[in-house]
């Protein structure tokens, strides 16, 4: 479904870009007022929550005109607010911008920084930190990589190219190499691919896992270096299931050093963070021939990863 273009008059605010509602044409209107119909449509929010940000100015409506609580409902209007939260976890780490030209911007996130917001985090997100800190609000990210993950996202900075960036990653003509650091298994040969089905488990929504049927997912994956009861892997995944590498290396019996939900889940996601044991995973480098300029792209993050300082989990079942 194509996305509802973006208002000009709706700025952005704080790095935050606006959401959008659309009121429906009921006949007569369900809610006598706009508030009643966000408090309906919109319930995580309070309703003192919603009264205090239209007092701020921060419902507005199509020609960037604030609505006060007191708004009547006004059926097939589209309505625009600022997502916020009241009480947002920090995440102490820094991203860095790894190159920028007219096109792109590619920059090394740190563990534990989604790329977007989303849930607990809206300012501590990676795309509003540098929308904030660079000024230009047309940034937009053409791929993701977990919250947990560190290092190299791209982003689009013309809205006209991001179809064609996007499109690079739906038709698997981007090349991506991670590291990770989990357990050395002296009894395993390398290089290994990994093919299988990813799916959901079944009563964790946060979790992946293996299950028959035609394999969707693939995962090339070899040995760079050990370091006593730990070794540093290559991974590069063909396709892009959610959390493929982290579920492929756990069906080895190699889970990755510091994650929290595979084998078994330590930490659920609503859970206060570990800062001192992140995952040592990182998309270490991207390439990719250019859709816009038609040049080849490759770049490599500039972060490593730190050898953990405890033992390996033992080996999945």
């Amino acid at each position: 479904m194509a996305r509802q273009p973006r208002n000009p008059l709706i700025p952005t605010r704080e790095g935050v870009s606006p959401s959008s509602v659309a009121l429906p044409f009921d006949k007569p209107p369900l809610w006598p007022t706009l508030l009643d119909f966000l408090c309906h449509r919109l319930p995580a929010v309070p309703p003192e929550a919603w009264r205090e940000r239209m007092h701020q100015g921060e419902v507005l409506d199509e020609a960037g005109q604030s609505l006060g609580p007191d708004a009547p409902f006004m059926p097939g209007a589209r309505v625009h607010y600022y997502r916020a939260l009241a009480h947002e976890p920090s995440v102490p780490f820094t991203e860095s911008v790894v190159f920028q030209d007219d096109q792109l911007l590619v920059v090394d996130k740190p563990h534990f920084l989604p790329v977007t917001p989303g849930g607990r985090y809206v300012q501590q997100s990676l795309l509003v930190r540098l929308k904030r800190s660079l000024g230009i609000d047309t940034l937009s990210p053409i791929h993701r990589i977990d919250r947990e993950t560190a290092g190299l996202v791209v982003f689009s900075l013309r809205p006209p190219d991001r179809d064609a960036y996007q499109a690079l990653f739906r038709e698997r003509e981007v090349h991506k190499v991670y590291e990770a650091i989990a357990p050395h298994d002296p009894a395993m040969a390398w290089p290994v691919v990994r093919r299988s089905r990813i799916v959901e488990e079944d009563g964790a929504f946060f979790r992946m896992t293996e299950a028959d049927g035609e394999p969707n997912s693939e995962t090339s994956m070899d040995l760079l270096e050990q370091r006593g009861e730990w070794a540093r892997y290559r991974l590069e995944p063909l396709s892009g299931r959610r959390h493929q590498l982290r579920v492929h290396m756990n069906a080895l019996g190699l889970p990755i050093a510091g994650d929290q939900f595979y084998p078994r889940v330590l930490r659920g996601p609503d859970e206060a963070e570990d800062f001192a044991q992140p995952l040592r995973l990182l998309a270490a480098e991207i390439a990719f021939r250019d859709p816009v300029t038609g040049g080849q792209r490759r770049f490599r993050s500039a972060l490593t990863l730190a050898w953990p300082d405890f033992r390996p989990a033992l080996r999945a079942p």
